[in-house]
């Protein structure tokens, strides 16, 4: 899974119609309709502002007005296509005059989105198992071995106590050379 740590801007004119594509990283503290507002009114004279975002396992899209499912199923599916979570993609159209009909306007959604995912740069998102362990000082050298690279707190009483930041990958082969000195 990847996403993007910057916000980025492409646009497209295609049959006089200007599209103006938004990339924009998202976490779960974000007020998603907020920023949409915000956008609404920088580029107030727009005539839709479709759009599809990703977080975690939630997604949401919209057609704003275009017809049904020529937008924001295409913008959630270039997002998939490439792997991304945690982003909000607006597409801004500007109507030009010409009406594309649906299946060009499905086509075009989703490639402006897909060229602009061509020229972005991708973060790879790492997912982490957390874990607190705590263990006798005659097992610490062992354990050190296994989890030195993972320990991110450590304190000292009548035992040992380590608080893990496990990579998802390595949970199980983590977890299962510890067992031993922690059941």
């Amino acid at each position: 899974m990847y996403t993007i740590l910057d916000k980025y801007i492409f646009e497209y004119v295609i049959k006089k119609s200007r599209f103006i594509v938004l990339l924009i990283p998202i976490n779960k503290d974000d007020n998603i309709n907020n920023i949409l507002e915000g956008i609404k009114d920088e580029y107030a004279k727009a005539t839709h502002y479709c759009y599809a975002y990703k977080l975690g396992v939630y997604s949401k899209y919209s057609d704003d007005g275009e017809p049904s499912g020529t937008a924001g199923i295409p913008i959630l599916n270039a997002l998939n296509s490439r792997d991304l979570n945690n982003i909000l993609c607006v597409v801004i159209r500007y109507f030009g005059g010409i009406k594309f009909g649906a299946s060009p306007l499905l086509r075009t959604y989703g490639k402006v989105v897909r060229d602009s995912c061509d020229n972005i740069k991708f973060s790879k998102i790492i997912e982490y198992y957390y874990l607190d362990i705590e263990f006798n000082y005659d097992s610490k050298q062992y354990i050190d071995s296994i989890v030195n690279l993972y320990v991110f707190n450590k304190y000292y009483d009548d035992k040992v106590h380590y608080s893990l930041k496990i990579p998802m990958n390595k949970k199980e082969e983590i977890l299962d050379k510890l067992k031993i000195y922690l059941t």
